[in-house]
């Protein structure tokens, strides 16, 4: 399974799904948006754009972890990352 995970190295959240990602073999493209601008830039845009993030526009909540899915779904739940 080859799925991208939007997160932060600094977010416990994020690194626990990479733990359980890597833990059943999955493929993890990281992109880690407090220490490259263009990952930042472009979770921005997904999250300024994407009716997932409806809820969570204008709130404190940043919505990480995020998951890209093979079939270019993109999800914030675990389960359905690791169902993949």
């Amino acid at each position: 399974m080859k799925i991208t995970v939007i997160g932060s190295h600094l977010c416990p959240d994020t690194l626990a799904a990479l733990n359980k990602l890597s833990a059943v073999g999955a493929d993890i493209d990281f992109k880690d948006i407090l220490s490259c601008h263009a990952d930042l830039k472009e979770y921005l845009k997904l999250r300024d754009t994407n009716a997932l993030y409806e809820e969570i526009r204008g709130t404190e909540s940043l919505g990480i972890p995020c998951f890209v899915l093979e079939n270019n779904e993109i999800t914030m739940d675990i389960k359905k990352a690791l169902e993949g």
